[in-house]
């Protein structure tokens, strides 16, 4: 059976890669496995079929045949564990990526979705241009980490894995804010990410849907 994911029907960022479909797209792209797009409103989101699949009412879910995820982690584990390419042989090194990915969604994903909170929904707050620069800083404390642990490296432990694919999707939030622009070898990792030829594809999929889809009620 083909394997279905559901997204956006029309996704808030415009279709520049920001859903969290995109990751899910990337992996299948990059172990070369064909997918469906289910396009889902916001109204759908939170109806029982949806909720059926995703109890929080988000996008993207994940089916296979019985099999139904939801979680971009999870389903990009899931991708990488039953499809070569995006985890290595060795069993030290597949633990080290897998750790990557755990990293990238609970280290440092949380301030940088702090920050785009900060950003968009609090920027009318009268308490907002103070606490804006607290955020900024717990992002930079987390960029402070990460950016010398990869140094000069290509990918963060070896060759490209899944753990790349999710810490990329992470930072690619941040291009918005001009923080990542603070950290050169971190801005170039995420344009290596996204020179990938399966991002490209996941990134373009993605574009023409959004275009493709009338505009929300």
């Amino acid at each position: 059976m083909t394997i279905t994911i559901s997204a956006f029907e029309r996704s808030p960022d415009g279709g520049r890669g920001l859903a969290r479909d995109t990751r899910v797209r990337w992996a299948l792209e990059e172990v070369g496995q064909p997918y469906e797009v289910r396009p889902v409103s916001f109204a759908a989101m939170k109806q029982p079929a949806h909720l059926a699949l995703n109890p929080f009412g988000q996008i993207p879910t994940y089916e296979d045949g019985e099999l139904a995820l939801f979680e971009t982690g999870a389903i990009v584990l899931h991708i990488a564990g039953r499809h070569a390419g995006l985890l290595p042989d060795d069993a030290n090194a597949r633990t080290r990526a897998i750790t990557w990915m755990f990293a990238a969604v609970n280290t440092v994903e949380p301030p940088i979705l702090e920050l785009a909170n900060a950003r968009i929904l609090e920027a009318d707050k009268p308490w907002s241009a103070e606490r804006l620069p607290l955020v900024k800083d717990r992002v930079r404390d987390r960029l402070d980490q990460l950016s010398p642990r990869l140094g000069d490296a290509e990918w963060l432990d070896g060759a490209f894995s899944a753990g790349d694919l999710m810490m990329v999707s992470v930072l690619i939030r941040l291009r918005v804010s001009g923080l990542l622009d603070e950290y050169p070898n971190l801005a170039a990792y995420v344009a290596r990410g996204e020179a990938r030829p399966a991002y490209k594809r996941a990134f373009e999929a993605q574009l023409a849907a959004c275009n493709a889809s009338p505009p929300p009620d």
